[in-house]
């Protein structure tokens, strides 16, 4: 099967590139490097860099390379960036979305699999969040996902197409293999940022807010290993292979941890300190987001291999180490 993966030279996206090849799979990269890295993606893995929004330049690209599945992570995803900026994320997470399946209609692609967010649920209750809970996202960036949930199944509806969409929650860690991981230089994703502060690559860190109703004030949330999540798309593939109908799934572990839990478990890995200064809340953040994960459990026969928070960042420590280094030789 050839598979492209829009976004494949992120951090999720270059994951599951590894985990085609893997499989014996013909991944095929679309990116337009934005964010993502061209070293980061395989010397016999075909990159094309585009903009997803470039309805010639995909159809060209399905129809040259034969492609049987998408699989579509491309987005941008910074809660607060997306609360400054909702016009730019409905442009990128949503417009472009819109011309991305037209070419895959054109293109007879009857195989979809897309990379959503726990944030189209919005300020949920402190229980296990079930993919039938209300969807009221807080932040532009959860409503632009949850529009091209809402064009995904209408296109399909109307169309030869079937699809798995994936709510993520938290992702973090790294390929275990440490053949790849999270390398943007500014992410904002709470593991790395309190490995990088641990290594000393930040003077602090900020947690932003103390005063929630949650047990020690912080934020909850459930941080899924990314080898976890890209086996969940493998899983969704092999689901759609054999013709299962279309699904929704969230992608988590089913409990969550605070952000001072995630601070003390760096601290305790790392075996070094790390200053976390404490500052405002932040617009669109919930404050508990957990995975009722019985659906993809149970539909994808999903068994997660990395459900412990020491492991997470360890892996991810392993990586930022490695990164680091390279980056002084270069």
């Amino acid at each position: 099967m050839n598979v492209l993966v829009t976004g494949g030279a992120g951090y999720i996206g270059g994951h599951m590139v590894l985990a085609l090849r893997d499989a014996g799979y013909k991944p095929v990269v679309f990116d337009n490097l934005s964010t993502g890295f061209r070293w980061s993606v395989p010397e016999d893995v075909p990159l094309i860099v585009g903009d997803i929004g470039d309805y010639e330049l995909m159809l060209q690209t399905l129809r040259a390379h034969s492609i049987d599945a998408i699989v579509h992570f491309a987005a941008k995803l910074v809660v607060p960036e997306s609360v400054r900026d909702p016009l730019g994320y409905y442009l990128n997470n949503t417009v472009k979305s819109r011309s991305l399946l037209a070419a895959a209609v054109a293109a007879g692609i009857k195989t979809f699999v897309f990379s959503s967010t726990a944030a189209v649920y919005g300020n949920a209750s402190d229980k296990p969040l079930a993919e039938d809970a209300p969807l009221a996202p807080l932040s532009p960036y959860g409503s632009s996902k949850l529009l091209t949930e809402v064009m995904l199944r209408d296109v399909a509806a109307a169309h030869d197409m079937r699809f798995v969409v994936l709510r993520y929650f938290n992702v973090a860690g790294s390929d275990p293999a440490m053949r790849h991981g999270q390398s943007t230089v500014n992410a904002t994703h709470l593991i790395k940022v309190a490995v990088q502060t641990a290594l000393g690559m930040r003077t602090h860190m900020e947690v932003y807010g103390t005063d929630y109703p949650t047990p020690d004030g912080t934020c909850i949330r459930d941080y899924i290993h990314v080898s976890d999540l890209i086996s969940a798309h493998m899983q969704a593939l092999e689901y759609l292979g054999k013709g299962g109908e279309s699904l929704v799934v969230n992608c988590g572990y089913g409990h969550g941890y605070s952000v001072s839990e995630v601070i003390d478990t760096v601290r305790k890995v790392s075996g070094r300190p790390l200053e976390a200064r404490i500052g405002p809340r932040r617009d669109g953040d919930p404050i508990t987001i957990v995975a009722d994960s019985s659906r993809i459990r149970s539909k994808l026969k999903w068994e997660p291999r990395h459900d412990d928070l020491a492991t997470i960042v360890e892996h991810t420590l392993r990586w930022e180490t490695m990164l680091r280094e390279r980056n002084l030789k270069l």
